[in-house]
């Protein structure tokens, strides 16, 4: 199989996020998120590393996008970041921020590259985190001034917005589990910050429909398949509980226009949000989007008890087991992340292809006949770097094929998949994990920042048709870019 089993206009691109890759944290007039605070809290990532270089994309970004041209991709998700367009979450705009980004997006125009902006994959200006971060309703009107920002600066070359990614992450690994910046453990009060980021959505989307009316906006969820380990009644509330807490607390507000009663109940937050959630604030988050991009990494299996009754889904002794402990979902201390037989990533997130299918009908039964994007899918696997440089991964290359056979399935089921966005271009700097963990279909020696596509890379570009597929004929080889 190759893209032309796909239907004409499917887009194909790979997904990044800024502070995972762009470096040059202290340039340019950007000051620090709260990924910078957290990265340097100790033991807050695995392998005690910052993002203070990451893979130097501010100054490499060329190089960067003729790999994109190479592996032959219609589209590049990439994110702002905030503290480099506006340094402390106020004012003006900082514009040597803002001309990196038309730099980059330049030269994917060059390459007939189309740029799919994200306003924020988690890095907070620190200075608003002070304030409060997004425990104040504040904060969302100070995203909706920044979003005003970047599109003033950049919708004249980008027509493709996303205003928030994985909420749930901000939300509840940043404020609940603390496993996230800013490293918050506030309980069930993590989901007033779930409220504040969705009212963020929705101004922000405001200010794109009036500064770029003819752009295309949405938001980006991270949405799980969410299965009960039996039949028992127990073990269905525990499955209503998570699939309340990781889907339907977005996935409704956005999309139906009002919050899960049942989800609030188990929060302990219906008061609050009954004092403090209006219908104004509904009906800018419900305002009409032009897609929903779907990150898609694994499925849920859960039951009734504690945690420590059952098989965990991840290594107990990693850092990623916290995103599965009780912590992260407040409210459902009482349920259990079970394990099957599935094979893994090294993530421990169990593989289950036909999952992607299950959330793209989820978003579908609520909002039939949006175009749905798959704007995050990849794994982690140990690389190892051969005698000659190369990079064999067939493991990583098998999820791919596995889940781009998926979005075949999708369509063949009448659900209205527009796109695939493959997490990630290049290996990064993986938010807690540090730089233990690769997600890249391209190699990154992080000693001196060589790329090297991997084969897993080289197999996407056979079947997107990519010069990276005849390697005589690729981009960097004849100098491009």
């Amino acid at each position: 199989m190759d893209r032309t089993a796909f239907p004409p206009g499917f887009v194909w691109g790979t997904a990044t996020a800024s502070y995972q890759i762009e470096g040059a944290t202290a340039e340019g007039g950007r000051l620090p998120s709260i990924w910078d605070a957290f990265s340097r809290r100790p033991g807050a990532i695995a392998d005690g590393s910052t993002g203070d270089v990451a893979d130097d994309h501010f100054h490499r970004f060329r190089e960067d996008v003729a790999l994109m041209a190479d592996l032959g991709l219609d589209a590049y998700r990439f994110s702002l970041a905030w503290p480099r367009i506006q340094p402390d979450g106020r004012g003006g705009v900082n514009r040597a921020g803002l001309d990196f980004y038309r730099r980059l997006v330049d030269a994917l125009h060059e390459h007939g590259i189309t740029p799919w902006a994200t306003l924020y994959h988690w890095d907070l200006p620190q200075a608003l985190e002070d304030e409060g971060g997004w425990l104040e309703r504040d904060t969302a009107s100070r995203f909706a001034e920044y979003a005003a920002l970047a599109v003033d600066g950049l919708g004249d070359v980008v027509s493709h917005w996303i205003t928030l990614n994985e909420p749930w992450c901000s939300a509840f690994l940043g404020y609940a589990s603390g496993h996230h910046a800013p490293g918050r453990q506030e309980g069930s009060r993590s989901a007033r910050a779930a409220h504040h980021l969705l009212l963020a959505h929705g101004l922000g989307l405001d200010e794109i429909r009036r500064r770029s009316p003819a752009a295309t906006a949405g938001i980006t969820l991270n949405l799980y398949s969410v299965h009960a380990a039996s039949g028992s009644a127990e073990d269905a509330d525990a499955a209503r509980r998570i699939d309340g807490l990781s889907n339907r607390l977005f996935l409704d507000p956005v999309l139906t226009g009002a919050y899960p009663e049942d989800v609030l109940d188990d929060l302990g937050e219906t008061a609050w949000f009954a004092d403090n959630v209006s219908g104004r604030d509904l009906a800018a988050i419900s305002a009409p989007i032009d897609f929903l991009g779907v990150n898609f990494y694994s499925r849920h299996t859960v039951a009734a008890g504690a945690p420590a009754d059952h098989a965990p889904t991840t290594d107990a002794a990693g850092f990623e087991a916290r995103q599965a402990a009780p912590s992260a979902y407040p409210g459902s201390e009482s349920v259990a992340f079970v394990g099957t037989d599935a094979p893994r990533t090294q993530m421990g997130w169990e593989i289950h292809p036909d999952a992607l299918v299950d959330v793209l009908e989820m978003a579908a039964e609520r909002a039939p006949g949006l175009p749905l994007y798959i704007t995050e899918n990849g794994s982690a696997y140990e690389d190892v770097v051969a005698s000659d440089g190369s990079v064999d991964d067939p493991e990583r290359t098998e999820y791919l094929r596995l889940h781009v056979d998926a979005c075949g399935e999708a369509i063949r089921r009448g659900l209205p998949l527009r796109g695939y966005f493959a997490w990630s271009l290049i290996d990064n700097f993986e938010w807690a994990w540090g730089y233990t963990r690769r997600f890249g279909i391209v190699h990154v020696d992080y000693e001196t920042l060589q790329r090297t596509p991997k084969q897993s890379g080289r197999w996407f570009a056979r079947f997107l048709g990519g010069p990276l597929g005849r390697p005589a004929e690729s981009a960097l080889a004849s100098g491009r870019g």
